[in-house]
């Protein structure tokens, strides 16, 4: 079977993962809006004898280097030079999808058009000539509309057909950038082609343009081949002082307008046209009232609140159904597995500590599908729109919200992707204000523990109370990203420019596959990760075991007790006095289990730091909580689960965590909003602090950690002294 490599290229929001997804079957997150593919991923497809493997790139406008996406997507195709290249476009938007295809086929790549969105294109009264469109450029292009699947196995046919016809050579397109500039660029390409060999380099032309049009990494390239480079920038500051005196432009301004003038008179040759009555789209007339500057935000806030309304109205039943699930499992543990560490283990550290985080997986579904169905629709990049203004001012890009949103701006996201989108940003200091302020975000593992808390606490406000935390969320992320932009990330702020896409419908099965995506991967960390953290801190919240010392007093106490009632009831039958007996020596058996747990390895570490977390007001059980939710924050929801439950007698009988927290007198309204300010803010989890420093330095993620700690625990010691005060 003859293999092909193919790599799918594309500008933002033209169907191109989509498309991806349709011929692999692979399930790569598609959302849009811009930027949601900052990462490479690989599928395959099988035809007629041929192994296709397709590589899905970030989406991008162009091939220079301005963004962190257009780096990896050139560096695919120049370094790896796949067999060919599958660019999907816009049919609603030909002439600016043309710019990337123009780019790629001046690499000397075979090049295969997806024109997409054909559908949409013919509502609007667009039609294009395809045949005579491919037969000017040169290269096949097929008609498609990726949300259907339509056309995805003809366009392989043709991927296929050229990988195989242009496997020796391609001719690459050649466009004259004028009688000024093609002089230079021509002394460029002679230059190169007699100094570097064919093999070791891309195409002449190519890196000439790249030269010209100020391309920094591409200069730095082509220091390794010696002095040529010194020679390369001597003609290029030639060009630019040439183009500065007789046309009062740059190279790169020239480049790109040939380019699109060459579009233009391509276009202009009956390929496209349009209905002479074409009015203001549907998305045109929607946006008037969705982006509007008073109804737009009051939207966007009231679309928040439903989200709430229906997670937690919805939500209820099925999450009852889980804990009740959960709750007959820990029975059945209580009842055959004979008392001590293998029942304490199965029941309180697996059952009790997996299934509290198990247990709002139908919340955090429900969430999901809403926020997903938001993305496809095409409204988070009306978000972005609405908020720059407010972002601006404190020192973030109205491209920030992608990243924001992403890792928990609407809860159930995660900072680990959130931190990773921001590659998106061109300024490296508002990319790395992006990058410090994502995990104060209400990520899914967050929502968890909030959803538990609003439970014990707000029952009757559960939709303000979680609307409420998120407004909080992204107030401290506004506040935080001003001061570090004010101290220690100073830098000017960039222009805001973005596309909106048209609002798409999303298909059912889209939602479906993407929101149980994302539902998997929580459940996935409650069954690995979660779990092997439960069983850890069941062991320190176990180990080491009372004396036998004090053990022998709290029976002695427990003893006494039962004598007394039977002295008391000698007329009662016996199952009368032993439930007496139960209900007396209840607050002993408490009593132990409390003084258990502050002896074992976590209740010493809780109390060793207690002086400083009493500023804050922290319960010791929270103080466990924190420790262990540094692993992941879902770790809390079941560290509380596990201390709460380690004096269970009855498990059948116990009252729900939120109900024993909320009955726990040591949760005051002050340490209550302490313990929801520190959850919010303090140190990210150890994954999202590793893609930290990926996306940065060690430097950045070790100041992420300590630096939000620092802040998070301030704040709540501020709020909770005020709060205890008045």
């Amino acid at each position: 079977m003859e293999k092909i490599r193919v790599a799918v290229a594309g500008q933002p929001n033209c169907g191109k993962s989509t498309m991806f997804n349709a011929i692999t079957g692979a399930t790569a997150r598609v959302g849009n809006y811009p930027g949601i593919t900052v990462d490479r991923l690989e599928g395959r497809y099988r035809m007629d004898g041929f192994d296709i493997q397709l590589v899905d790139l970030p989406g991008t406008y162009s091939l220079t280097s301005y963004s962190l996406e257009e780096v990896v997507a050139r560096d695919m195709i120049v370094d790896e030079r796949p067999d060919a290249v599958l660019c999907m476009i816009d049919a609603t938007a030909l002439e600016r999808s043309l710019y990337l295809v123009i780019q790629l086929m001046e690499m000397e790549i075979p090049v295969v058009i997806g024109l997409n969105m054909m559908d949409e294109a013919k509502r609007k009264g667009i039609r294009i000539d395809t045949a005579k469109l491919s037969r000017l450029l040169g290269v096949p292009v097929v008609e498609c509309v990726a949300r259907l699947g339509v056309g995805k196995d003809l366009l392989m046919k043709e991927v296929a057909a050229t990988a195989a016809k242009h496997a020796l050579n391609f001719e690459p397109i050649k466009i004259s950038y004028g009688a000024d500039l093609d002089p230079f660029v021509d002394r460029m390409v002679e230059l190169i082609e007699a100094e570097i060999p064919k093999g070791n380099r891309p195409p002449a032309r190519w890196l000439a343009t790249k030269l010209l049009e100020g391309d920094e990494i591409i200069a730095e390239r082509m220091h390794a081949h010696g002095s040529i480079a010194d020679r390369l920038e001597k003609i290029t500051a030639e060009a630019e002082k040439a183009m500065e005196t007789r046309t009062g432009s740059y190279p790169e301004a020239i480049i790109a307008d040939r380019r699109y003038g060459f579009i233009n008179g391509l276009v202009r040759q009956d390929v496209l046209f349009r209905e002479s009555d074409l009015r203001f789209d549907f998305s045109d007339k929607v946006d008037k009232v969705l982006t509007h500057r008073i109804l737009g935000p009051l939207i966007m806030l009231g679309v928040l609140w439903t989200m709430f309304y229906i997670t937690f109205t919805l939500g209820a039943a099925p999450q009852g159904w889980v804990e009740d699930g959960f709750g007959w499992l820990a029975y059945l543990g209580s009842t055959y597995i004979p008392e001590g560490l293998l029942q304490s283990l199965i029941v309180s550290g697996i059952i009790d500590g997996v299934g509290a985080v198990v247990s709002f997986a139908p919340l955090i579904l429900i969430m999901f599908v809403m926020l997903v169905f938001l993305e496809d629709l095409g409204y988070m990049a009306r978000v972005a729109y609405m908020v720059d203004k407010v972002f601006r001012i404190f020192g973030l890009h109205g491209m920030s919200v992608m990243p924001l949103v992403m890792s928990g701006g609407m809860p159930g996201g995660c900072a680990v992707p959130g931190v990773m989108a921001a590659r998106t940003l061109r300024s490296p200091r508002e990319r790395l204000a992006t990058i410090l302020t994502a995990p104060f975000m209400v990520c899914g593992a967050k929502t968890t523990a909030y959803i538990m808390l609003i439970a014990a606490f707000f029952p009757q406000n559960a939709t303000l109370a979680m609307f409420l935390v998120v407004l909080t969320s992204w107030f401290f992320v506004l506040v935080v990203a001003r001061i570090l932009r004010s101290t220690v990330i100073r830098g000017e702020h960039t222009p805001f420019v973005m596309e909106l896409p048209p609002y798409r419908l999303p298909t059912v099965r889209g939602v479906a596959i993407h929101a149980w995506d994302r539902v998997w991967q929580y459940l996935k960390k409650a069954g690995t990760v979660i779990l092997a953290v439960s069983i850890f801190m069941w062991a320190m919240m176990t180990f080491p075991q009372l004396p036998e010392s004090e053990t022998a007093e709290f029976d002695a106490q427990r003893e006494q007790v039962a004598q007394q009632v039977q002295a008391e009831n000698s007329g009662m039958d016996a199952a009368q006095i032993q439930e007496l007996i139960d209900q007396r020596t209840l607050a002993i058996d408490e009593l132990e289990s409390e003084t258990a747990l502050k002896n074992s390895i976590a209740g010493r570490v809780s109390m060793a730091i207690k002086p400083v977390t009493d500023l804050a007001g922290f319960p010791w059980q929270a103080n466990i909580a924190f420790v262990g939710a540094f692993a992941a924050k879902e770790v809390f929801v079941s560290t509380m689960s596990t201390a709460y439950s380690m004096g269970d007698v009855d498990p059948e009988e116990s009252a729900s965590l939120s109900e024993k927290i909320g009955n726990d007198k040591a949760w005051t309204l002050p340490v209550v909003f302490s313990v929801f300010l520190f959850m919010l803010m303090y140190t990210p989890c150890m994954v999202t602090v590793v893609a930290i420093a990926r996306e940065s330095n060690w430097k950045w993620a070790a100041f992420s950690v300590w630096g939000m700690l620092l802040f998070a625990f301030a704040v709540s010691t501020v709020v909770y002294q005020v709060g205890s005060a008045l």
